[in-house]
């Protein structure tokens, strides 16, 4: 049996998935990467690790799925984390700095200041925020000592480097929009913006299609060295992806430890409302744009709030959260300032409308709706800059599997929310791109037609109005400050 293995590099986890030609997933594999907090704000990784658990997910993958012939390899990967590495030797020269790391706010700050916002967001769709990689690559380079031959990179040009033993330093269009270094309209490294960031442009990855022959693998455990991988896409693109959600205005959301929401469009449009506008995938020089707002911190509440209550597990706080009709108090998982549509790098996380009267039950509701409430103001912002409707709206991620959490988000939202029985679209993504490549499926019309399970969730009535007061009032209070967006 041909299949293709897909890697689906997260924050928290590693997985692999073996994809057989007719689009089923047939195997699956999983480890942990570990996240370290060296300071308030800092979120970092070890890259060595990233790869080991890579290596773990694939021999779990392989081992438990049937024997097959591996035809090609597929990337999707955590996006604005990034890495340096000696390009000499392939020793890792820092951290992972996380997508979630706030180590740069203050430099972000100091180019507003400068006047350099506009530009910024005119050239790459994105605003100055910690989150995104300019910033965090000239903080890797200010701490590499002088005289290193010294790459930088996404994660996907990281895990290529490793999977290729150190032969290609190449990214995907999709990854390279998300670096603040990365001309959309031109599909280009931008000179300008390696000054504005004082990066040398010259040390990034060569910029590829995200269906297109990145190298051959050598020394990953299981697999055939030689094998050609064939796609590589951030993982929010992939799942957007993987949805066959082609169509202007059709769109998905992933929950994991934040969240990504994406709408394709039918062109490029210049972002504002607090959300940003990025390459969703490129194939054959083409890119397909989308609008983008990232939440920093989804499902990862989750499991804070499980410690907080003592309970079991996270299934037990959602069971917990069901007993509690939604409404106060309020809360606000910004536990590492805000992201989209409010880019606050100051706001902190807290409860509000707390009295002697509030039980448990109510603060495990409060956490979850968390969720669907960051979602609505995302899909709002996106709503009101298109101008068109919203097409069909996927749900992925692990979250997206419990039927409870979704019913909040199709409520809030008042829009249907199609829940797909394999929680992994974003390999599925990849792999699908990599069919591409091989020629296993023709064009984007075949991909669309592979089988996907799927159910509709139906908005229920609830008092909006009533429930997004609460929500705004507590959003208030955790960024001392208006709750409007940036930009507006």
């Amino acid at each position: 049996m041909r299949a293709i293995l897909a890697i689906d590099q997260g924050t928290t986890n590693s997985k692999a998935v073996l994809v057989s030609e007719t689009g089923e997933i047939i195997g699956r594999g999983s480890s942990p990467v570990g996240i370290s907090y060296p300071r308030e704000g800092w979120v970092e990784q070890d890259p060595r690790r990233l790869y080991a658990s890579v290596c773990e997910a694939v021999d779990a993958c392989l081992k438990t799925g049937p024997d097959v012939t591996i035809e090609a390899v597929a990337i999707s990967n955590q996006r604005e984390s990034v890495t340096a590495w000696d390009a000499e030797t392939g020793d890792a020269l820092g951290p992972v700095v996380s997508w979630q790391c706030r180590r740069t706010a203050q430099d972000c700050e100091r180019l507003i200041t400068e006047g350099r916002l506009d530009r910024v967001q005119a050239l790459t769709g994105l605003p100055l925020d910690p989150m995104f990689p300019g910033s965090k690559f000239r903080w890797l380079l200010d701490r590499i000592s002088a005289g290193r031959s010294v790459r930088l990179g996404t994660v996907d040009s990281w895990l290529i480097h490793c999977l290729t033993g150190g032969r290609r330093h190449v990214c995907d269009a999709s990854n390279a929009a998300r670096s603040q270094l990365f001309d959309l309209n031109e599909q280009r490294w931008s000179e300008e913006l390696g000054e504005i960031f004082g990066v040398d442009i010259g040390l990034l990855p060569e910029v590829l299609d995200s269906s297109a022959d990145f190298g051959r693998t050598q020394g990953l455990p299981g697999v055939p060295d030689g094998t050609p991988i064939m796609a590589a896409i951030g993982d929010s693109h992939a799942a957007l992806f993987g949805h066959g959600a082609f169509k202007p205005g059709d769109g998905k959301v992933t929950f994991g430890t934040g969240s990504s929401v994406m709408t394709t469009l039918p062109r490029f449009i210049a972002p504002r409302n607090g959300i940003t506008t990025t390459v969703a995938w490129r194939i054959g020089g083409k890119p397909t744009f989308a609008f983008e707002g990232n939440i920093l911190v989804c499902a990862a509440s989750l499991p804070w709030m499980v410690d907080i209550l003592g309970l079991a597990d996270v299934a037990a706080l959602v069971e917990l959260a069901t007993s509690a009709e939604p409404g106060a108090p309020g809360f606000v998982p910004a536990f590492v300032g805000l992201g989209a549509p409010y880019w606050n790098s100051d706001a902190r996380a807290l409860f509000s409308q707390i009295n002697f009267n509030t039980t448990r039950a109510q603060m495990a509701r409060s956490v979850t709706d968390s969720i669907a409430f960051q979602v609505h103001d995302v899909i709002a912002a996106m709503r009101a800059q298109s101008g068109g409707e919203l097409g069909a709206l996927y749900v992925d991620g692990g979250p997206s599997q419990n039927r409870f959490l979704m019913q909040c988000v199709s409520n809030l939202i008042d829009h249907p929310v199609i829940q797909c029985e394999a929680p992994e679209a974003s390999a599925l993504g990849a792999a699908y791109l990599a069919g591409l490549s091989l020629g296993l499926w023709s064009d984007l019309h075949i991909v669309s037609e592979l089988p996907r399970n799927s159910q509709i969730i139906e908005p229920q009535p609830v008092d909006r109005a009533a429930l997004l007061e609460i929500w705004n009032d507590a959003l208030a209070r955790s960024t001392s400050c208006k709750t409007q967006a940036k930009g507006e």
